[in-house]
């Protein structure tokens, strides 16, 4: 090969080599375009069909109420004012139990933090829901598995002195914890008849009977 050819064949070489990184560097963008927002509409359209399948008692289920609207409004960061007034709202759907009773039994509790079924559609008729407390909050010291999504329940009844209206507030927080907190990522219990006025007591129990394994 002569020695032109040679210097030839190097350029052409260098030519292939050098040609992705040159049209990488034509067609990447200079600045990261930032993302749309996504539009509601579709974002409705969409929930609904995921849930197409559902009795119609399950498609009014899909529709945010005004405490959600609101929290979806502020990406739950609501100000003080909107806050407020969620707590108020929430706190007149509260039922309290009519012979002033907190307290269940913490054994029955157990079964209900425990109980991860229910909340389903699909669940055939005759099923108990339970409160999946496990899936956020640990509960008993000896617990392995456990959510961090919540905070720790241990000790519950015995940091707060076992006093009635820590009692009292908790019954209120698991019937519907939008009316202690606004936004609360809670689930609200009671307002939306997943557990009944015994299964919550019986969690109350669970969280404050000096027997019960979360204050030992």
């Amino acid at each position: 090969m002569t020695k032109t050819m040679k210097i030839a064949a190097l350029a052409l070489a260098a030519g292939f080599i050098a040609l992705p990184f040159t049209a990488f560097a034509q067609t990447a963008p200079k600045t990261a375009a930032a993302p749309k927002a996504a539009d509601p509409a579709l974002v409705d359209a969409y929930v609904k069909a995921t849930f197409g399948k559902a009795p119609p008692e399950w498609q009014e289920r899909i529709v945010p109420d005004e405490t959600l609207k609101t929290c979806n409004a502020f990406h739950n960061n609501v100000p003080s004012k909107e806050a407020d007034a969620i707590v108020k709202r929430e706190l007149a759907k509260v039922v309290y139990p009519a012979d002033g009773k907190f307290l269940g039994d913490w054994k029955e509790g157990r079964k209900v933090a425990n109980n991860g079924r229910g909340g389903q559609f699909s669940d055939p008729p005759g099923t108990v829901a339970g409160g999946n407390c496990y899936a956020c909050h640990q509960l008993e010291k000896s617990e392995v598995s456990y959510g961090t999504l919540g905070p720790s329940l241990t000790n519950y009844g015995k940091d707060r002195k076992y006093a009635p209206d820590e009692i009292k507030n908790a019954f209120t927080k698991i019937y519907d914890s939008q009316a202690v907190f606004a936004c609360s990522s809670m689930p609200r219990f009671g307002a939306n008849k997943v557990l009944d006025e015994k299964q919550i007591k019986d969690l109350v129990a669970l969280l404050f009977d000096p027997e019960s394994p979360v204050n030992k």
